[in-house]
């Protein structure tokens, strides 16, 4: 039989060995392209809600009791309205909290003043100081840092920081097979984004 002729079969068997490889890699490419979009989302998410914290400060240049301006509110309703965009894939289910924190130079948290928020479909507090925002999926579970002893005074103004936690799901049958090799927690991977922001001095 001549060398430049193949057995009968063999471009099945080679195929039959290839396909899954590729396919795994094909799903790779796709779980990653699906876990950085939804990361980008998250950083805005944060992003946004520094932003809005660091300019509304306490929510009063006079007053200030409790948290009657709904500086958290407000925080929490511009994060919500970039992770239900049109464009995110986000499931809010997934995300295990939102913390509100003092940060310090360094950006890392400021003793025990930090305000945690947890996913409550539907349950969470009106805020229609947010873009679109009616009614907020989140609330608070924990309050350590009111908005009213938030400080931005020129001389030394505080940060504030804005985090998530997120346990991000694989979306792709690489799914089931990590799921296989590596029990149920190795399917998911935990996502912690954070954004620390100075707040905004008087003039």
């Amino acid at each position: 039989m001549s060398r430049g002729r193949r057995a009968p079969g063999q471009a099945l068997v080679e195929f039959t060995i290839i396909i899954p490889v590729f396919l795994l890699l094909l799903s790779g490419m796709i779980e990653f392209g699906a876990a950085f979009s939804d990361r980008l989302t998250l950083g805005n998410a944060t992003r946004e809600g520094a932003r809005v914290g660091s300019s509304l400060v306490t929510g009063s240049t006079t007053t200030c009791t409790g948290d009657p301006n709904g500086v958290d509110n407000a925080i929490i309703a511009s994060m919500q309205f970039i992770l239900k965009s049109g464009g995110s894939d986000v499931d809010l289910s997934h995300i295990n909290n939102i913390k509100i924190f003092k940060a310090n130079s360094s950006g890392a948290q400021v003793g025990s003043a930090v305000n945690i928020w947890r996913y409550t479909p539907g349950a969470g507090p009106d805020a229609d100081t947010g873009p679109g925002v009616e009614l907020l999926d989140f609330s608070p579970s924990s309050t350590n840092w009111s908005a009213c002893s938030r400080n931005n005074s020129s001389a030394s103004p505080d940060s504030i920081g804005v985090s998530i936690d997120y346990q991000y799901h694989l979306k792709t049958p690489l799914q089931a097979l990590t799921a296989l090799l590596g029990g149920s927690q190795a399917s998911s991977i935990n996502f912690v984004d954070k954004t620390v922001m100075a707040m905004n001095p008087t003039k």
